[in-house]
């Protein structure tokens, strides 16, 4: 009949099933003994600050001198939750025959109850503009005032810790292999230093009139 099981493939006890009554209340008990010698560590928050490590992610800093207004951050933002305007303005270069037109940051915003902290817009700004600030203390009764201004973003400068040191070891910034390299090299062969006397042009001697070359 259909319903019908066979009383072999129940499981019991040995096929995991159900085993000693109580035996899951001794596993617990046993935990909460072992939980409970040990010393608790208890951080004081908000009267002693946490000690964060250096790349945690808090709030996003803006150096606005660095920006150059190319639209990267915000294209490239998933959330869409940074906002810029800007107007172009012509500065008189001297000694150039017409003046150059720059872009003029006018605004920039990011709304940070929309952002979601993928750090997308600080690596694909090409100026290094952006930067994450271990500041988190940044919380708002009114959701409409976590939308963060240019100036409120600068502010945050100040918080931004000190970029960590060079690895010995690790192989040197492309910019700095180039100096190097540029530095090394002089500008022609005849002045590097130590370089051996340039030998005079050997030219051969002979009838040119007659085709004859020279004597062997």
């Amino acid at each position: 009949m259909v319903g019908m099981t066979d009383p072999s493939e129940r499981s019991g006890p040995a096929d995991g099933g159900r085993g000693l009554p109580g035996a899951g209340l001794v596993k617990g008990l046993a935990v909460t003994l072992k939980t409970m010698t040990r010393r608790s560590a208890t951080q004081q928050y908000p009267d002693v600050a946490p000690a964060l490590p250096p790349r945690s992610r808090g709030v996003i800093a803006l150096l606005e001198e660095n920006c150059t207004v190319c639209m990267l951050c915000a294209r490239e933002c998933p959330d869409w939750c940074i906002y810029i305007d800007s107007h172009k303005e012509e500065v008189a270069v001297p000694g150039a025959t017409r003046p150059r037109q720059r872009n003029v940051l006018d605004r920039f915003d990011i709304d940070f109850s929309l952002c979601m902290y993928c750090g997308i817009c600080i690596e694909v700004c090409p100026f290094d503009a952006l930067y994450w600030s271990p500041e988190f203390e940044y919380a708002e009764y009114d959701i409409r005032d976590l939308l963060h201004d240019k100036e409120h973003l600068s502010e945050w400068m100040g918080t931004v810790p000190p970029p960590p040191a060079h690895d010995r070891n690790g192989e040197p910034a492309k910019e700095e292999t180039a100096a190097a390299r540029k530095a090394a090299i002089p500008a022609s062969p005849a002045d590097r230093p130590g370089a051996p006397p340039g030998r005079p042009e050997h030219r051969p001697t002979g009838n040119t009139a007659t085709g004859e070359g020279p004597p062997r």
